[in-house]
């Protein structure tokens, strides 16, 4: 039974859904996420109870994590070095790095995560949530 308030869906709607979809297939398929559906307007993936839907807005303009609403989807991405491996895999699917100055604490002292953001300006965080392997870089990186 899924628990009583876990995340059913998150639909992320982009001006140009060919352009989107090569980064979003690749990230959620090292994820985890499994192809769900599939439809002229978008696609969706699934992990357990809940799925990622990508799909074309119906309406003209652009996205922009600053102003109101959704700012970014942080997931949980495994060990230290998972999250490594997926932001130097990133770029070659679509993704640019942010924060790059800071990273991999660019979260605040102790939250080892990787910010990227595709070519619609989506953000994304990687998450390590091990925490043996997030200690032990944090000692590696002081």
């Amino acid at each position: 039974m899924t628990p009583f308030g876990a995340l059913h869906h998150v639909e992320v709607q982009v001006a140009d859904l060919e352009r989107a979809i090569p980064g979003w297939e690749w990230l959620l398929g090292e994820l985890g996420y499994e192809p769900f559906q599939r439809w002229e307007g978008g696609r969706s993936w699934r992990l357990g109870a809940t799925y990622i839907v990508v799909a074309r807005a119906p309406r003209e303009g652009s996205h922009d994590r600053r102003m109101p609403g959704l700012s970014h989807l942080a997931f949980h991405a495994g060990s230290a070095a998972s999250v490594e491996r997926l932001w130097r895999l990133a770029p070659s699917h679509g993704w640019t790095h942010l924060y790059t100055d800071r990273h991999p604490f660019a979260g605040g002292e102790g939250h080892y995560a990787a910010f990227i953001e595709d070519a619609e300006r989506f953000k994304v965080e990687l998450v390590a949530t091990d925490a043996e392997s997030v200690s032990a870089a944090r000692l590696g990186a002081t």
